[in-house]
């Protein structure tokens, strides 16, 4: 895919901070004896992932806006345009020594996502998309799935941790849903998981209470691979509200249906 500026410079950075990541995962190993230790050492890398892709894309672009999971919201010069970045989106898999993890950016212009860089250093896979220019993995075309039947589908969601008040409406979904689908995942990996759907490893995606940071960048590669993207409920908004659906586009409506069903 030849990309735009904007596109390369969101490449060079997320490569830059994958690169730093990749080696304090190698470290994260010799952590394991001290849970405080690792995870002190793995909000440390998060940090400093995100203090690289922050120098690289403000260095090229100081004008435009900040949006990060670590340093919070910054109003750039121009109002227009604004940087969504998540530095490491699966930091528990991280700390975990799980290779399944990624680095997060896309570019908001008036509102709308127009390009996007999802990068999993751990499997060198680079998933990038320009709005009205396709996705791409590794200089790829990425289509959505297009199965049609929900009993031939797998789906991924995000569970909530440490009995969030959104556990008891997940689990619902998973009853409703498991009975009729080939299976679930749960991988802790937002980012990752809308990229898999837009490469047609999954077939679906639904999650409450998300960042904006988490799905930004995922939100367009799933658009740009031909895929659907909704809040969960009508009259809500994805950022405005954190929740989100998404799936390909022949099993989008049955899928949304078996989710939106008022509880008994």
């Amino acid at each position: 895919m030849q990309g735009s500026a904007n596109l390369n410079l969101m490449i060079k950075a997320a490569r830059k901070a994958g690169r730093s990541l990749v080696k304090d995962f190698r470290e994260v190993e010799n952590l394991q004896v001290s849970s405080k230790a690792a995870g002190d050492f793995v909000t440390r890398a998060d940090i400093a992932a995100e203090r690289i892709i922050r120098e690289e894309l403000t260095t090229g672009r100081p004008s435009y806006g900040w949006l990060g999971e670590e340093s919070g919201e910054t109003p750039g010069e121009d109002p227009t345009r604004r940087w969504i970045v998540d530095p490491l989106d699966g930091t528990t898999n991280f700390l975990h020594g799980l290779p399944h993890w990624a680095v997060s950016i896309a570019l908001e212009h008036k509102g709308k996502i127009i390009a996007a860089v999802v990068f999993d250093p751990a499997k060198d896979e680079l998933f990038v998309a320009e709005k009205g220019q396709g996705a791409f993995m590794n200089d790829r075309r990425l289509r959505v799935s297009d199965r049609r039947k929900l009993i031939e589908c797998i789906f991924a969601t995000g569970v909530p941790f440490a009995a969030k008040r959104t556990l008891p409406a997940t689990l619902r979904d998973l009853a409703a849903l498991m009975p009729a689908c080939a299976g679930m995942r749960r991988w802790g990996s937002a980012a990752l998981d809308l990229a898999y759907l837009a490469a047609g490893r999954f077939d679906g995606f639904w999650e409450r209470e998300i960042h904006p940071w988490d799905i930004a960048a995922g939100l367009l590669l799933v658009r740009e691979a031909g895929g659907i993207t909704q809040p969960l409920r009508d009259g809500q908004s994805i950022f405005g509200d954190g929740t989100l659906i998404a799936g390909n586009a022949q099993v989008f409506d049955t899928f949304a249906d078996v989710l939106r069903r008022p509880a008994d």
